[in-house]
């Protein structure tokens, strides 16, 4: 099992001693874990340490998004290191050109993909906004020479509701881009596996031609078993949703300092429990971040649903509530995947999660049910607005 990297320990601010929480502990001195989406600002990306300096007890839990980027961008270019330049470029005009679906233009997660993807591509331009022309000119290696890059096309993919990471405007876009660009679409590129299902739902989906997605969600790993999705990667759900769980309960049984987000993670807690993916400790933003994985045709079985991490098991620890928001009910990834590992994990850590879910788009579908915070130990949150950190943590002064 591998172990957890601690980046810059020595900071590590001190969690508070939650031994007995309920009514006995003010809703502002509890246990409050952001998880999936960063509190940060949208525009810029700075991470919103007003918030995250909440209290001694408010963490992130994610994964390595700049890393996963530069994954997906890997991912792409060994497919065509693989390829004859003849296998790749269809109309043998000596140009890849590829599209590129967005799923949230201020979400910092969607804006590291799409830098990996067109780092990877040598598409760069310092800019992450949607269009070609925030794009330049690249290359990518093939078996036998060297082919240029084009972006045709990016998009933001926003629903007529306002919500983004919309699959359904993927596929009414992948007919746009069928009839668009023809021939000359060699590629096809997503911020998200939802998305990506979206564009192969299409009638117009040019058959055959290279797709890569994030998130390695089920379906989506179906999809690469039967060579239908070319690519994939697992931001490893699981250790993200035993992570989230696991800090809360370390701060609910006492843990303080680097037990926090040391015991069951990189160590094994007082349970025996120990999670088996690795993750990683960022002191400076408080987060704890699980790594991610190329999932192709060679190793998609390792990641098939169901698969769940052996190294946790049922705790004899005191039973305690968690409220826990979820930004969007519909979202593919969150519905799929990290909720079911969430129901999954939180009985065997003895955490009685009430589960607040919301539409996607207005930050009050999850504020409004984010009450009667005295019945709870413990906040996990999931926003609407990665800028919304504070519209949670006010309500618990």
């Amino acid at each position: 099992m591998k172990k957890v990297a601690l980046i810059g320990l020595g900071a590590l601010l001190l969690g508070a001693t939650l031994t007995s929480c309920g009514s006995s502990v003010k809703n502002a001195d509890k246990p409050v874990v952001f998880y999936n989406r960063q509190p940060s600002n949208p525009q810029t990306g700075d991470i919103d340490m007003k918030t995250m300096n909440w209290n001694n007890s408010t963490y992130y839990v994610g994964f390595d998004a700049a890393g996963g980027g530069a994954v997906q961008g890997k991912l792409i270019t060994d497919y065509f290191a693989k390829k004859t330049v003849a296998e790749v470029d269809k109309n043998g005009d000596g140009i890849i050109g590829y599209v590129l679906c967005i799923g949230d233009a201020g979400h910092n997660d969607s804006k590291a993909r799409t830098k990996g993807i067109r780092q990877a591509l040598k598409t760069w331009n310092d800019k992450y906004d949607a269009g070609r022309s925030n794009t330049k000119e690249g290359t990518v290696a093939c078996k036998d020479g060297e082919l240029k890059v084009v972006e045709l096309d990016s998009r933001e993919m926003k629903g007529t509701d306002g919500s983004t990471w919309n699959a359904n405007e993927a596929t009414n876009q992948m007919g746009n881009w069928a009839t668009q660009f023809g021939n000359q679409l060699d590629l096809v590129v997503s911020n998200n596996d939802g998305m990506a299902m979206g564009c192969l739902s299409n009638s117009a989906y040019p058959k055959g031609t290279p797709i890569f997605g994030y998130d390695a969600n089920s379906d989506a790993v179906e999809a690469v078993s039967r060579g239908e999705l070319t690519g994939t990667v697992s931001q490893n759900v699981d250790a993200q949703a035993a992570g989230t769980l696991q800090v809360i309960r370390n701060l609910l049984d006492g843990l303080t300092g680097e037990d926090v987000i040391k015991k069951g993670i990189s160590e094994s807690d007082k349970y025996g429990n120990k999670i088996s993916a690795e993750m990683t400790y960022e002191t400076k933003t408080k987060a704890l971040l699980a790594q991610n994985v190329a999932v192709t045709i060679d190793n998609w079985t390792q990641f098939q649903e169901g698969a769940r991490d052996k190294g946790i098991k049922q705790i004899n620890g005191d039973k305690k509530k968690v409220l826990l928001t979820v930004y969007n009910a519909g979202d593919n990834f969150l519905s799929s995947s990290y909720v079911p590992a969430l129901e999954y994990y939180a009985p065997l850590l003895n955490l009685d999660v009430t589960y607040a879910k919301g539409d996607g788009q207005s930050e009050s579908s999850c504020i409004d049910k984010f009450i009667n915070l005295e019945n709870y130990d413990a906040f996990a949150i999931n926003m609407v607005k990665t800028n919304s950190g504070a519209d949670y943590t006010s309500k618990l002064k």
